[in-house]
């Protein structure tokens, strides 16, 4: 089980840039520590606390790309998660988050929780996400600049998202 120090540590690699081989081909990793609060009545993490994860792991990755500065409009449009191991207090989950596909106005990420626990992945996950116009109204095209940064960020892990 995690404990505080461990999950300082857990933050620590990934600052570090030590993170776990099942997250190596992914440019942004998100720590996630797990608070008591966000068991269920099972004993495991609530499966709606896994969607807020994504959310703040998204976030992370936009704010990398120098995206996310309030001018841009996203929207979600579709998500899904896949549970593969119960995951129970207290533990640090290190979320990696990648752009599978790049699209004319949209991007889909995948997401990989990894347990420092359990030292595995416990759970997958994909978004699509699509950007908008500011009055979020109309579909808007992802400009040039956006996509060389997007696809620089995805090369410094040797990832190339679908096109």
């Amino acid at each position: 089980m995690d404990s505080p120090k461990q999950s300082e540590n857990a933050t620590a690699a990934v600052s570090s840039g030590h993170c776990p081989n099942e997250l190596a081909h992914f440019p942004i990793i998100h720590p996630q520590p797990i608070h008591w609060g966000e068991m269920d009545a099972f004993n495991h993490l609530n499966n709606v606390v896994y969607y807020r994860y994504a959310e703040s792991a998204r976030i992370s990755y936009l704010q990398a790309l120098g995206m996310f500065d309030g001018s841009m409009v996203t929207v979600l449009a579709q998500s899904s998660c896949q549970y593969l191991r119960p995951v129970t207090y207290p533990d640090t989950l290190l979320l990696g988050v990648r752009c599978q596909r790049l699209g004319n106005t949209s991007i889909v990420m995948e997401y990989s929780y990894y347990s420092s626990a359990q030292k595995a992945i416990v759970a997958t996950a994909e978004a699509v996400v699509v950007r908008l116009d500011s009055d979020g109204k109309n579909k808007l095209p992802w400009t040039e600049d956006e996509r060389e940064r997007l696809l620089a960020l995805e090369a410094t892990v040797e990832h190339t998202p679908k096109g």
